[in-house]
């Protein structure tokens, strides 16, 4: 019997660039964008350290789809995926190898403000799960996103 492994990349971060959504020659959508993480430490002498490291993500069919909708430069998501190496040669005729984040799963975080009519703006945080068993239309996550303001009447809960 051959021993499992895993293969799991989890990561909260910003775009940093919109995404660029394509089709191979088949009608297969691609979508490719880089996502920011970062990093902060003490060091010994007491000073605060910053890094940013970058990656490289690519969604495939449907969830490039959404990936392409929903997502823009700054947003904050939360990534699900398996790392990947990929070799080619450069327009220069070197050799090149890529490391790429394929994605699985992600959730969309909202900017957190809110206008209300006649009140003051409130902090709300927005999710959005999505994942490749996910059913969702474009249509599907519009309605469920105009459903978000709605009141809860006690009197309507079954129990």
């Amino acid at each position: 019997m051959a021993s499992r492994s895993l293969n799991r990349v989890l990561l909260i971060g910003n775009l940093t660039r919109d995404p660029e959504l394509k089709y191979t020659p088949a009608g297969t959508a691609v979508c490719t964008f880089g996502v920011a993480t970062n990093r902060s430490w003490t060091t010994a002498d007491g000073q605060t350290k910053d890094e940013a490291q970058y990656h490289r993500i690519v969604a495939w069919q449907k969830l490039a789809e959404l990936c392409g909708k929903l997502l823009t430069k700054g947003r904050k998501v939360y990534l699900e995926g398996r790392l990947t190496y990929r070799s080619f040669t450069g327009r220069d005729g070197q050799p090149r190898t890529i490391a790429e984040i394929v994605l699985d799963d992600f959730i969309v975080f909202g900017d957190g403000k809110r206008t209300m009519s006649g009140a003051s703006e409130e902090t709300k945080v927005e999710e959005v799960k999505i994942s490749e068993s996910t059913n969702f239309t474009p249509e599907k996550i519009e309605a469920v996103d105009q459903n978000k303001s709605e009141d809860v009447n006690p009197d309507d809960i079954p129990f």
